[in-house]
């Protein structure tokens, strides 16, 4: 499978963290490509930004010399979605809340969204709202301080804190916590062994759905093929 994640942030210090989110997630025969959009803001924080944003993803793709076989949008805002879509219609496309949020609901049960900064917190809700779970969210829980210096370094800065919010959340009843934003990619992995409830990782559960979603498309295609 060749796959084309995009995080939508120009950070390259996110970009990396996706990636190696993506490679943790990587069969044999895959080829996974981890690149930041061709422009736009280094943190999507505003709906301005992810406007800015989209225009960067769609460039990054058209970038590329080869298409690839589905593309991943790394950011909670499923940033370009739409825009991808309409201009790639045979290319799979996922984003990571569309995923995380698909992966909450196949669970089932009442689940929480962990963040790393306050001013991210009423879009994440909006998101699960918007793909149908928000009946099942009881919290968005962020760390309260507003993000300061390079938001590639939040995981790893604001670890203790995050993990603490992830086992409150687990105490207010979550039977599973979305790890919320690109710069927290790989997280999951490793607050997962410290709590007693799935840690959802946007990144690892699109890889997951979007090789679903080819492998049911294969089976549909030579089922249609043996019955012609």
């Amino acid at each position: 499978m060749r796959l084309l994640v995009i995080n939508p942030n120009t950070s390259q210090g996110i970009t990396d963290r996706i990636g190696q989110a993506a490679q943790s997630a990587a069969q044999p025969g895959d080829r996974i490509t981890t690149l930041s959009a061709a422009f736009g803001p280094e943190l999507i924080v505003t709906p301005e930004d992810g406007i800015e944003a989209a225009r960067g993803v769609v460039e990054t793709i058209r970038s590329q010399p080869v298409l690839p076989d589905a593309i991943i949008l790394a950011s909670f805002g499923d940033t370009g979605a739409e825009d991808v879509r309409a201009l790639w219609p045979d290319i799979p496309v996922i984003g990571i809340a569309e995923a995380a949020f698909e992966s909450a609901r196949q669970m089932g049960g009442p689940f929480a969204i962990v963040t790393f900064a306050s001013e991210v917190a009423p879009p994440l809700r909006d998101k699960a709202i918007e793909h149908g779970v928000g009946d099942q969210l009881i919290r968005v829980a962020a760390h309260p301080e507003v993000l300061q210096g390079d938001p590639a370094d939040v995981a790893d800065a604001l670890f203790e804190e995050l993990l603490d919010l992830c086992r409150a959340c687990e105490r207010d009843g979550a039977q599973a916590i979305v790890m919320g934003g690109g710069p927290l990619a790989g997280l999951a992995a490793r607050i997962a062994p410290l709590c007693g409830v799935p840690i959802i990782d946007g990144t690892v559960e699109a890889i997951r759905h979007i090789r679903d979603r080819i492998t049911n498309q294969a089976l549909l295609s030579q089922t249609a093929e043996t019955r012609s």
